[in-house]
C-alpha cells in the first residue's frame, strides 16, 4: 500500500484485526508477559495471579465512546495515528482532568500518558468524523476481573458533580 494514501479507521481495523471491545471502539491484545506475577504479590482485590504487563491496539471512530470504567491496574496509553483522543478521568476523590493524547504538544497534546488503577476514565476522538488509534500497556497485566465497567446511575450519585459527564459517556 502507497505510504502517501491516508490511513482510515477501516484500514487499522482490518490490517490490525481489530474487535469489538465491551466499553466501545475495537480492539486486539498484542501482548501478554511470560512473567506471571502471583496473587500474594499483587495489592488487595485482584483474585488471582497476573502476566505482569499486557499491551493492546485500541481504535475510537466517529462518535462512538469508550465508557466509563476502571481497572485495579495502572493503563499507559500510546498515541498511534487519527485525531486526538481526549481521556476524561474521575479520581477517587471525584476531581476531574482530562488527557489530550495526540501529536500537538503546542495544543496540550501528549504521546503518552498514564490513568492511575482506581480510576474512573472514559475517551472520545475529538473530531466526531474522524478516528484514534492507541495503544494501551496495563501493568499488573489486564484481565476482565480487574474491570469493571460503570453503571450511570451509580457513578452520577457518587460523583453527581459529574453528572452530564456521566450520563454522555455511559450506555446503562
Amino acid at each position: 500500500m502507497d505510504n502517501a494514501k491516508y490511513k482510515n479507521a477501516k484500514y487499522w481495523i482490518e490490517t490490525l484485526k481489530l474487535g469489538p471491545h465491551p466499553e466501545g471502539g475495537c480492539y486486539r491484545q498484542t501482548y501478554r508477559a511470560d512473567l506471571e506475577l502471583a496473587q500474594a504479590a499483587l495489592p488487595a482485590g485482584f483474585t488471582g495471579p497476573r502476566a505482569a504487563a499486557t499491551a493492546i491496539y485500541f481504535l475510537l471512530e466517529g462518535e462512538d465512546f469508550s465508557a466509563f470504567h476502571r481497572l485495579r491496574s495502572d493503563e499507559m496509553w500510546h498515541f498511534y495515528d487519527g485525531s486526538p483522543l481526549l481521556v476524561h478521568v474521575i479520581d477517587e476523590n471525584g476531581s476531574y482532568s482530562q488527557i489530550r493524547l495526540g501529536r500537538d504538544a503546542e495544543a496540550g497534546e501528549v504521546l503518552q500518558a498514564v490513568v492511575k488503577a482506581g480510576c474512573r476514565f472514559a475517551a472520545r476522538v475529538a473530531d466526531g468524523k474522524s478516528f484514534a488509534l492507541v495503544g494501551c500497556t496495563v501493568a499488573p497485566g489486564f484481565d476482565f476481573d480487574d474491570f469493571e465497567l460503570a453503571r450511570r446511575e451509580n457513578l452520577a450519585a457518587r460523583y453527581p458533580q459529574h453528572r452530564e459527564l456521566i450520563e454522555r459517556f455511559t450506555r446503562q
